[in-house]
C-alpha cells in the first residue's frame, strides 16, 4: 500500500487554511512549516492593433512532503533515521537522528525541516494520529476548497489522473511522489512562460 494526497490546483485559494492548520496541530514555532503554500504568478501586457490585453495570471499550490517512492531522504540518512513505513509513509525516527541536515539537502521538496530546539529533523508524518483515530490529515481536513484529499495512490489515480507534474514542482522522475496533482487551467493553457514564484512563507 501506498498512501497519497490529491493537490487540486484549479482548486486552491491560497488561503493557507491546511498550512496554519498544519503548525497550529504540531505546535511548530515560527519559521517551521511542515506545509506551505506557494503562489505562482506572471503575464505580461500583449498588444493586439490599437489595444492592449493582458496575459496575468495567479495560481496556488499546497506542499508537503510527497512521501515519494523513491525519497532521497530515506537514501541519504546517514543514521537510518528517515525510514519508509509499510503504508508508504516516510517517517522520521526520533531517536536516531543527529540533525545533519543532509536530509533536507537532498529532498527536491524542501519537506524536511530543522528543529532547533531539539537538535534534529522534522517533517509531515501524514498525520499518524489523526489518522488512528479515523481522522484525515489536519490540513485535508482545514481546506475550504477541498483542494486537498488523501487515500491509496492508486486508487487516487483511478478518480483523478495520474498527472504528477506542476510548475514550480520538479520533475516527479526524480523522486517518484506519492501525490496526484489537477493542473490549474492556466497550465493546459501554457500560460508560464514568464512565470515567477511568489515567496511567502511568512509564518
Amino acid at each position: 500500500m501506498q498512501l497519497g494526497f490529491l493537490i487540486d490546483s484549479s482548486s486552491c485559494s491560497g488561503c493557507k487554511a491546511c498550512q496554519v492548520a498544519c503548525k497550529d496541530a504540531h505546535d511548530l514555532e515560527a519559521g517551521r512549516l511542515w506545509r506551505r503554500v506557494a503562489t505562482v504568478e506572471g503575464g505580461d501586457w500583449v498588444r493586439q492593433g490599437a489595444a492592449w490585453t493582458t496575459t496575468a495570471f495567479a495560481y496556488s499550490v499546497s506542499m508537503s512532503c510527497m512521501h515519494c517512492e523513491k525519497a532521497a531522504c530515506v537514501d541519504a540518512c546517514p543514521s537510518g533515521a528517515m525510514q519508509k513505513q509499510a503504508d508508504g509513509v516516510v517517517t522520521i525516527a526520533a531517536d536516531r537522528c543527529i540533525g545533519c541536515r543532509y536530509c533536507e539537502w537532498v529532498c527536491p521538496y524542501g519537506a524536511p525541516r530543522y528543529d532547533a530546539a531539539a537538535r534534529r529533523m522534522s517533517k509531515c508524518d501524514f498525520c499518524r494520529d489523526e489518522r488512528a483515530a479515523g481522522r484525515p490529515p489536519v490540513c485535508v481536513a482545514a481546506c475550504p476548497m477541498r483542494a486537498l484529499d488523501f487515500g491509496e495512490l492508486a486508487d487516487l489515480e483511478r478518480r483523478h489522473g495520474v498527472t504528477r507534474d506542476l510548475y514550480p514542482l520538479p520533475d516527479s522522475a526524480q523522486t517518484k511522489p506519492s501525490v496526484v496533482i489537477r493542473d490549474h487551467p492556466l497550465v493546459a493553457r501554457g500560460s508560464l512562460a514568464r512565470a515567477r514564484l511568489g515567496n511567502r512563507e511568512e509564518l
